[in-house]
């Protein structure tokens, strides 16, 4: 954490030196200190400051003492999100180094609106973000509307190191030049298919219906408890796909993939089919855990709803807004891996814990 607290001491401010109070590198780590410890919104944070003043000084400079709410979402929208993303960055890698098997090999790529920044004349922000399969954020691009999600991808694919990974995609990402870009930078690719490319989706799901096509491709299923109910998940991969007449259009594209999702609660039983196109080669058990692991971004986005309330904040400045998602995201990246010295506590319980006692916690996540 303090080469994260060096970092941030080097924000450039353009602000007028005559009338500035407080140092933007205070304010953008009280806001992580507030975020961390049970803050919403800039309000929330302005409180947690006051009431912490003297502890969050042993960190923060603070000339002028704990500053508005409204002081701190106006700078929040003056900051430079570029300069957001690279703290971002330096977070990841002190856990690439540090915690190197915390970083796994599958990205999951999906978008999430910021649906309290909307209004009837403004459009709310949409961010992708890139997410492990343990849950950490690796970085996010925003946009400005979910339609324009596939623009935020290779913007996004560009800021990372993907190389070696896989890199998993719902169907709005499923396009051949961000296939292309995938592959250029030396990952692989599972991409979801649905009815926007054409005839693909129809012919991948016409070959796995036909069962003397599918017996002959590799199978897994798993079966367990879920959502009070069984879920039975299966798996198909092949790589026959020669006679797809779109197979060249694709880059590195070596096989298709099926699952079928089955749960049964009671009397009732639901199922569902999805389809994928994937430069994996065949290892049905690998393509299972790519799409299996793909939820961790669902997941993700959950929590920064129910967690951390994203959805009720109404902050309306898009930078502001975009800038206060990143730090969320710190804050849960490094909520994934804090002990607050209760065996399995949810993120809900770790962050009302070091609200409790911000002393302690905090200082112990200065030490990471």
């Amino acid at each position: 954490m303090e080469e994260l607290l060096k970092y941030v001491k080097t924000v450039i401010d353009l602000r007028q030196k005559k009338k500035v109070k407080h140092k933007i590198s205070d304010i953008i780590m009280l806001s992580l200190f507030g975020t961390l410890a049970n803050a919403n919104d800039f309000t929330e944070i302005e409180v947690f400051g006051k009431e912490h003043e003297s502890f969050v000084r042993r960190y923060l400079e603070l000339p002028n003492g704990i500053p508005s709410h409204d002081t701190i979402s106006r700078v929040f929208g003056m900051i430079s999100p570029e300069f957001m993303k690279k703290a971002q960055s330096i977070w990841n890698e002190i856990l690439s180094s540090d915690e190197g098997e915390k970083i796994k090999k599958i990205l999951a790529l999906d978008g999430k609106t910021q649906c309290g920044n909307g209004t009837d004349t403004q459009k709310a922000n949409h961010i992708v973000s890139a997410v492990d399969e343990n849950g950490f954020c690796l970085g996010g691009e925003r946009v400005n509307d979910k339609s324009n999600e596939i623009t935020a991808i290779p913007q996004l694919l560009e800021q990372l190191n993907i190389k070696g990974h896989i890199i998993t995609i719902d169907a709005m990402g499923t396009q051949t030049e961000i296939a292309k870009k995938i592959r250029k930078g030396g990952a692989d690719y599972v991409l979801a298919l649905k009815g926007n490319q054409g005839t693909l989706y129809d012919d991948v799901k016409l070959y796995f219906n036909d069962k003397e096509h599918s017996e002959k491709c590799q199978y897994t299923y798993t079966v367990e408890k879920a959502r009070g109910g069984i879920e039975r998940r299966e798996y198909w991969q092949t790589d026959d796909i020669d006679w797809l007449p779109q197979k060249p259009e694709w880059a590195g594209f070596r096989s298709i993939v099926m699952t079928k999702n089955t749960i049964i609660k009671g009397e009732i039983t639901t199922t569902e089919m999805r389809f994928f196109i994937s430069s994996l080669p065949i290892n049905v058990d690998e393509a299972a855990r790519a799409v299996r692991k793909h939820w961790m971004v669902e997941s993700y986005h959950w929590h920064l709803d129910v967690t951390f309330r994203e959805d009720s904040n109404r902050t309306l400045d898009k930078t502001a807004a975009f800038n206060l998602n990143i730090i969320r995201k710190l804050a849960l990246n490094i909520l994934k891996l804090f002990d607050v010295g209760h065996k399995g506590a949810s993120l809900k319980k770790k962050r009302f814990a070091i609200g409790t006692n911000p002393e302690r916690h905090i200082e112990s996540i200065m030490e990471m």
